[in-house]
């Protein structure tokens, strides 16, 4: 057994995915797959290796290439450099020490430029187990980077990037962990969108600068909903990646950021894009930061209107909303504005919990029967006008829908009034 089971078995903490070298990974993976009713397959037939998933763990096994020495002081940190057998431990670069000590220490000299995202991969192990760097390691992440961003040494491939990216997004200290993620140069690499606000002032309600805004919102949504889904603390990060492109002065001297919001949708949905998170979780993490600047509503007609409209993105864009505003400590920001938009965010869940979604009151079929109309965007509208108001509480009924609908329609000029 080898590499981080092993670790966070000695820490005494719950691990998922085991790493095995075995004398036959094959005959093993389907040994262990037959005894336990789980699948295996081949990860790589040409090296051997296999795998074994059962209901809630991965079993990696791999062939012993050269001997384990070379093989444990081929890996990233000493803390992952041991291995447990039939003779006990072996821990030939003193990767119990440091665990105990909870050091980040490379297993050589090389260890971080032979594979590129082991840097950031230290950054995720410093925020999930409260490792601290060592100097000279840290020295050794520093320039690793430095050799990706100059070419010297390949990019690691987006989708491991992705990987480690939210395992840091799901620590207890998300922001800080970024924020030493950028220390060591990987956000420059990884998301230069995010690293525009770096410096970028904002004033009114902010104390801090765009970049570190979005760092803070990040932490407090970490710490105020954990759990929170990836598509959420991506939104809560990338929420102002808009405002660097947007930043002006207003006549009065006043900083604005005006379509932030829109411009910031996009840039999201680049940057996820280009790594490899799925379309589902792209498309809700931009549409979270396309709508995070809408003023909450006031009123019960509002408030119904406003969950009508988002409904798809409640509660996620109120936990995004409130998470920007707690992030705010600026000179024209007050606890007590604060409280204020806290008991805004609770009308709206209240009446989002109040208002559950239910079948429509007519179909797109009934629509154009009743109005004459053709299939098209019209249809559309007048399916929206419908389930709003029935939403605002204006209709509750078929017949009170058709109603309003026909004098909806009058007014849009669709049919003649005397029809």
């Amino acid at each position: 057994m080898v590499g981080g089971a092993l670790r966070d078995a000695r820490l005494g903490l719950p691990f998922a995915d085991v790493d095995w070298i075995v004398p036959d990974p094959e005959g093993a993976a389907r040994d262990v797959a037959e005894r336990t009713g789980a699948s295996c397959f081949a990860m790589d037939e040409g090296r051997a290796h296999w795998r074994v998933v059962t209901e809630d763990r991965m079993i990696d096994l791999v062939p012993l290439a050269g001997s384990l020495e070379m093989n444990v002081k081929g890996r990233d940190f000493t803390v992952n450099a041991m291995a447990m057998g039939p003779d006990g431990l072996f821990d030939p670069l003193g990767g119990e020490a440091h665990l105990r000590d909870g050091l980040l220490v490379a297993c050589s000299p090389l260890a971080l430029h032979e594979d590129p995202l082991r840097g950031l991969r230290g950054v995720r192990l410093a925020a999930t187990h409260g490792f601290t760097w060592e100097a000279k390691t840290r020295r050794l992440a520093l320039r690793a980077v430095a050799a990706i961003a100059s070419g010297d040494v390949p990019p690691p491939a987006a989708e491991r990037v992705r990987d480690e990216l939210l395992a840091i997004l799901f620590a207890e200290l998300p922001g800080d962990a970024l924020l030493d993620a950028h220390a060591l140069g990987w956000l420059d690499l990884i998301l230069p969108e995010l690293v525009a606000g770096d410096g970028v002032t904002q004033g009114g309600l902010h104390h801090l600068d765009v970049l570190h805004h979005e760092l803070e919102a990040l932490q407090r949504l970490a710490t105020g909903f954990p759990d929170a889904d990836a598509a959420l603390r991506l939104a809560t990060l990338l929420h102002d990646v808009g405002k660097p492109a947007t930043r002006a002065r207003g006549a009065l001297g006043r900083i604005t950021f005006r379509g932030h919001a829109e411009v910031g949708a996009e840039l999201t949905r680049q940057a996820l894009r280009r790594l490899r998170f799925d379309a589902e979780t792209v498309r809700h993490a931009s549409a979270l930061v396309r709508w995070h600047m809408l003023p909450l509503p006031r009123g019960e007609r509002a408030t119904r209107r406003f969950v009508h409209r988002r409904r798809e993105l409640l509660p996620d864009l109120l936990s995004l909303m409130l998470a920007d505003r707690e992030a705010a400590r600026g000179r024209l920001a007050s606890e007590g504005a604060r409280r204020a938009y806290r008991e805004g965010v609770g009308r709206v869940l209240a009446m989002l919990a109040e208002q559950p979604a239910a079948p429509p009151l007519l179909d797109g079929v009934e629509v154009m029967a009743l109005l004459g109309l053709e299939p098209g965007p019209r249809v559309g509208r007048a399916l929206g006008f419908v389930e709003e108001a029935r939403a605002v509480g204006d209709v509750s009924t078929v017949e009170e829908a058709r109603a309003a609908l026909q004098a909806f329609a009058v007014q849009q000029g669709w049919v003649d009034a005397s029809s």
